[in-house]
This record gives structure tokens, sequence and C-alpha cells, in this order.
């Protein structure tokens, strides 16, 4: 295939995005209207054969300015849609004009080609280490009758199989303009049947991401979020899928939304059966005012495309996530093994206590103590303190720095949480600043578990918290944070903006919250960040680019985590995921699993513990030793291998997952039968993506196999005993 990855025919109007997995196409139709021709496996050369099939059809209406009755926005696959053009399916776009107009009409402009990939300035995104790794085709659209310009973006990478599409307006008229809506990227899909069913991954609090298989029917489906977040209700990623796509083969189109603020994925299938979809920020109560010669930027959408079923969708965003979403010198470091006191003490500790846990951490190999909620202000419940960053005094006897010293004579690392974007009224910066709280003036704001929000997209409001917590980094050695977000958004109103401009406060309000983690991680490049949200509230590949791991869910039940992260999985690096061992019974289900079954099913994540180390017995440590060492020993393949998911907890009593090293030479399955049966059936799991003509051993019982017998006969899953049992294969390859 050509070197040239993104080129315009001049003779056929078309624009080809291509490498040696993928090809995106689109069209100049007459008259300047943009047509979505195709994205999917590799085409070396497009000739033309796909092009618009024009039918008269009742009611939808001739192109603007053309006469035409069979040619229509109405039918016609396009890139990027605006209200008012004859188009009556959902716009990407709609804009409103100083005369209360909202009709508009893009037409093709102009288009250049760039190597590399350009910056979105205050946005996260994917990104490039060299121009020589993508290349940018901008394509730039004008309304057919106003100086309001859409410059699309689209940049492929040269050895992924992944575009990456935002969307620009620039207001060139001499008057000023309303973004009612504005959407990242738009899709249009023939009638073909390739794509007849979504996958989102909705959920809840204590459930996030659990996977959700819909047909794609006539009419409108929305996956979305009004948050202020990008939620544990609904994840800012979907793909579309054949009814025949499982994980090992079918087609498949990843989309991740990169952004943590209210986000909208909208489906329509048409009258033909065409199908539409939108990605970007949600329209519910949004909206942007730009003057003349102002321009706004969206967030960006990455998309993937994959032949080889969902598993090969999910590596190729697990590898691109990873490298170049994630930043920073822990992107590819190994993750630390580490112990929170939260599920331990919750707010009752002091120096003694926290202590005697660092004690047994450093006893048991364990690598850092985090210490959580309860350290600042006087915070001794969660009603009073947010905003107040700074110490406790009295509850540590020789203060923060003086645990972080102890922490670290022990040979540990040492962290401790945050929750910067929220302030209780019983706190001295409520006191001082009643104004920061996010709410309309003279109505009573609603509060959730008794905190508020910040308005964080007011200058004041971000460097006064930035001034809080560098106050406590410069004089307390940390290396890692946990930031957390313990309520959605709600009372959005800044008393920044005009009453004409508070569609903009949600965007504003995330923007900033970006904006104050740069600040922070560009001052402090050492720290380990991990992002939190009530678990798994704000888990996006937004938050990816500012911290490379995330707590996925508060629910530290093994079993239900076995949904949790591989619905997670689905979409984001185990890299990303952190996963922990808890008490028993289980603070979230009451649940009484093993703690070797806690283990093995944490192992599959970036690994710790959250329970009192102190009460545990001689032979649980024990257990705790030997699980540290062996996740030492497997960190690099779970942290940064290839992942495959082989059994679904969403279809059966069985789960299993493997991870295999990138040069094939290791592999490691977890396996993991839910419920107990007095007369069980047997299962193997056929393992994927091994060498098939290597031997490998068990590194348990020294037993070896070749690779091509484990992939087609399958291993035996054990004959287990008891309800929430699981084991571990580790395999490597034996040199011949």
């Amino acid at each position: 295939m050509s070197q040239t990855y993104a080129a315009f025919n001049q003779e056929t109007q078309v624009f080809h995005l291509h490498n040696n997995e993928i090809s995106y196409i689109a069209q100049i139709e007459e008259d300047g209207v943009l047509h979505h021709l195709y994205f999917g496996k590799a085409v070396q050369h497009y000739t033309g054969n796909k092009n618009y099939l024009r039918r008269d059809r009742g009611f939808s209406g001739n192109v603007p300015g053309n006469a035409e009755r069979a040619y229509s926005k109405d039918t016609l696959p396009q890139e990027y849609s605006s209200h008012g053009s004859m188009d009556y399916r959902l716009p990407a776009s709609i804009i409103r004009r100083e005369n209360g107009s909202n009709l508009h009409d893009l037409r093709y402009f102009d288009y250049r080609i760039e190597a590399g990939k350009p910056e979105l300035k205050g946005m996260p995104q994917a990104y490039v280490l060299n121009e020589e790794e993508a290349t940018t085709l901008v394509i730039v659209l004008k309304d057919r009758d106003q100086d309001i310009y859409v410059e699309l973006a689209y940049t492929i990478y040269h050895e992924r199989p992944v575009i990456t599409r935002s969307a620009k307006v620039l207001n060139k008229t001499s008057e000023k303009i309303v973004l009612e809506k504005i959407a990242s990227m738009q899709m249009d899909l023939s009638n073909s049947g390739v794509y007849d069913e979504v996958i989102s991954l909705p959920g809840a609090h204590l459930r996030e991401r659990q996977i959700n298989r819909d047909s794609i029917h006539s009419g409108i489906q929305s996956f979305e979020s009004r948050r202020g977040a990008s939620s544990h209700h609904m994840n800012s990623f979907i793909a579309l899928v054949n009814h025949d796509t499982n994980e090992m083969s079918g087609p498949a189109i990843g989309m991740h939304l990169v952004y943590s603020g209210n986000h909208a994925f909208e489906l329509e299938k048409d009258q033909i059966d065409q199908v539409r979809v939108l990605a970007g920020i949600n329209d519910y109560n949004f909206s942007w005012e730009l003057s003349s010669n102002e321009e706004f930027q969206t967030p960006e959408v990455i998309l993937t495309y994959s032949d080889q079923g969902l598993n090969g969708m999910s590596g190729s965003l697990h590898h691109l996530l990873r490298e170049r979403v994630a930043r920073g010198e822990h992107r590819l470091k190994e993750r630390p093994i580490l112990v929170n006191n939260w599920e331990a003490t919750y707010f009752d500790f002091d120096s003694k206590k926290i202590e005697q846990i660092v004690d047994e951490a450093a006893d048991l190999g364990i690598e850092m103590f985090v210490l959580d909620d309860g350290w600042f202000g006087h915070r001794d419940s969660d009603n009073s303190s947010l905003g107040d960053w700074f110490e406790y005094e009295g509850k540590l006897k020789d203060g923060l720095k003086g645990i972080a010293d102890y922490v670290h004579e022990k040979g540990l690392q040492f962290g401790v949480w945050f929750e910067p974007e929220m302030i209780s009224v019983d706190s001295k910066l409520y006191e001082e600043h009643p104004d920061y709280l996010m709410q309309e003036p003279n109505r009573t704001p609603s509060s959730s578990r008794d905190q508020h929000l910040l308005d964080m997209g007011r200058k004041e409001v971000r460097q006064n918290i930035e001034k809080q917590m560098c106050r406590i980094l410069d004089e307390v050695p940390i290396d890692y944070i946990k930031w957390d977000m313990n309520r959605s958004l709600s009372d959005v109103y800044s008393i920044e903006l005009s009453a004409e401009n508070q569609g903009e406060t949600a965007h504003r309000h995330i923007l900033g919250v970006y904006e104050l983690m740069e600040n922070l991680i560009a001052r402090y490049p050492k720290i380990l960040w991990e992002g939190c949200s009530g678990g798994g509230g704000r888990f996006d590949a937004g938050f990816l680019y500012y911290m490379p791991q995330s707590w996925p869910t508060d629910n530290t039940d093994a079993v239900e985590r076995l949904k949790i992260q591989y619905g997670t999985s689905l979409a984001y690096p185990i890299s990303s995921m952190t996963a922990h061992v808890s008490a028993v019974p289980n603070h979230q289900t009451g649940r009484i699993t093993s703690l070797k079954t806690r283990g093995d099913v944490a192992m599959s994540g970036v690994f710790g513990y959250e329970l009192d180390l102190t009460e545990m017995s001689e032979e649980e440590k024990i257990i705790v030793k030997e699980q540290v060492q062996q996740y030492q020993t497997i960190r690099p393949l779970v942290q940064f291998g290839d992942f495959y998911r082989l059994n679904s907890p969403f279809e059966g009593n069985l789960t299993a997952w493997m991870f295999v090293s990138v040069d094939k030479t290791e592999a490691l399955v977890m396996m993991a039968r839910t419920l107990a049966s007095a007369q069980p059936i047997f299962h193997e799991v056929f393992l994927t993506g091994l060498d098939e003509t290597a031997r490998y051993q068990d590194q348990a019982t020294e037993q070896q196999y070749y690779g091509d017998e484990l992939m087609n006969l399958g291993v035996n899953v054990p004959d287990f005993y008891g309800d929430f049992q699981t084991a571990l294969l580790h395999i490597k390859k034996v040199e011949a």
C-alpha cells in the first residue's frame, strides 16, 4: 500500500485516509455536500463504486439550491450535518444567529493535509511523539450563506487501526452566534446491515460498566450522561458490531469520546435503514456563545476498526490509550502494590494506628501506603472540611510529614487522598468565599453527601485550590495522589457568566478541572496520580490523559468485580484499572470469599489492598506475602501484556480472561466459577494469542504444553468445590 496516508483525488473529489489496516473514505458531492462513504478494513484503491444512489423520496426535499428531486440531504450519508437544510435526521450542529434563526447549511470549502497531529489546546487527546506517527486531514466546511466555518479534523495513525476526529467552529461573521449543539463527529452508515447492534457500558455506583448489547432499531437510541461527568451510569464509549461478532471474530468499530463531562452518543436508523452516529458534548443544558472571530473546539473521538472481534478492537484501544493518551513517566512504568487505609479505619485513625498498618505492610512486602480521607481541616466525618486543604492539627502527632517520613523510613512509598473539586459548608473556605460554591444566587443549592461543588470554571477558584494543594505537596514528600470526586453536578450556574451564557457553565467547569490537573501534574511530574469518582464515576479516556490509572469502582467484592473488570476491559487497558483485596464480609455486599479468590481477581488489575492488615491472622499474612511476591513476578505481564477475554460472566457461571506478553513468551490465565453445583458440568477454556509451535510450561506443575494444543484443545477448568472459586494458570515458553 502507498505510504501516502491521506490523499485527495481532484478528479473524483474523494478523500482517502488509509494505512495497512484501515481506510476512511469521503467524497465531495455536487454543490459541496460532503458524503461519507466508508470506514473499515483497508482498501488500497477506491475506484468510485460506492457512489450515492439517488431516488426521489417523498417528503425528503431537495438539497438547498439544487432542483434535482432525487438529491436530498435527508437520505445522503454525510460526514457532518447541520440543522435546517432539508435533513430531518439528528443534526451534528445547531447554530443560532442574532436574528433568531438556526438555519445552517454546511458545504465543502477547502482542505489541508498536515504531518503529525495538531494539539487541541486545553483538552485531553490522543497524541504523537513525532510527526512520522500520523497524518492529519482537515476538511473545512462553510455555511452556504454565512461566514461560519466548521473544520473537521481526521488524524490517522500510520501503524495503528485508529483515526481520531474532532470539529472546530470558527465565527467569521460580524455578529455573535450561539452553538446549541456541536458534535465532535458524525458517521452515516449505509443500510448494508454490517453493523446492526450497538454495545454500551451502562451501570450504577458500585455496578459500573456492565456490558449491554442492543439491536439498532428504527428511530433514535441515545447513550448519554447528564450528570456533569462521564458517570457511573453510562460510560463515554460505544461499539458498533454485527450480530455475529463475538470476542474472537467479526467486525467491530469502537468509539471513545475523550471527555469527562456530559456526553452523548446518538444513533438514528432512518426510513431507508441507514444509521447515523453522532458523538460529542451532550446538548442538554449546553450552549456556547461565539463572538466575531472566536472559535470553539470540540472534544476528540477515537475510532478504531477490527475484523478480529471485540478482543481485536479492545487490543487496539488498550495500546493507544496506554501509549498515546496516558502521559508522564508512570504511563509505561510498573505500578506499586499499595495498601489504602480507608476500609481499615475510615475517618477513625491516629498516628499509632497508621504506623501499625505501615509496619505490617513493610513486613509483607507491600510497596506503598496511602492515607485516605480524614487528614485535613477538622474532618472526622464526610460532612465537613472539603476545600480546607491544610492539615488536621493534632490528629497525627507529627503531622502529615511525620507519617510520610515514617512510611519512607520503612521503605515504602507514600500516598494521600484529595477531593479538590468540592466544598463543605462547614469549612473555612466557605466562610471566606461562599461565592465559590456553584449555585444560583438566592436559591438554596442541592447537597449530596453533605458536599457541594466548587465552580471550577472560575480562575480564582482554581487558583485557590491549587495554591492550597501546592503548599502541602511542597512541604510533604508525596509519591502518589488519589484524586476523588464524590457527587454529580447540580445547580449548574456560574455567577461569573451572564444569563445568556449559563449554558456554558458545565463545559467551562470540566475545562477548569482539566486546567487545574494539567498545572499540578506539570509541577509534580514524579507523582503517580490516580483518578476516582466514588469509584468509576469518571473512568474515561479524558481523565486518562491526566492520570494513568483510576479506581474503577468502590465495589471491592471479588464476585461483582468479575463483571466490572470484564466490562471495563472492553474499552480500557488493564494498566488503567486499580483492583484491591478487601476484608470479608465485604463492606458493600456482605459476601464472604476466600483470600485466594479476592487476590486472583485483584491481581488482574493494578494490585493492592484495602483492609486492616493488623487484624489479619498469621495464616492470612502468609497468603498476602505470597500474593505480593506472585504479583511482583507477573506484574509486567498483567499491566502491559495483551489482554484477551475468553469467557464472559455476563453469559454464564464461568469467567476467564488471559494476559499474553507481546513476544508471546509468557501468559497468565484467570478462571473463576461463581456458583457451585452438586452435579457440575465440566468446561474447557480455549486460550488465544500464543505461539502455535512453542512449548509452554506451567509454572506451578512444570507440565508442558504446545501453543496450538492450548488454543485448540483448551485447558480444563478445575473441578472446583464451593462457590466463588478461582484459579490462575501461569505459563512460560520453554526454549528449544
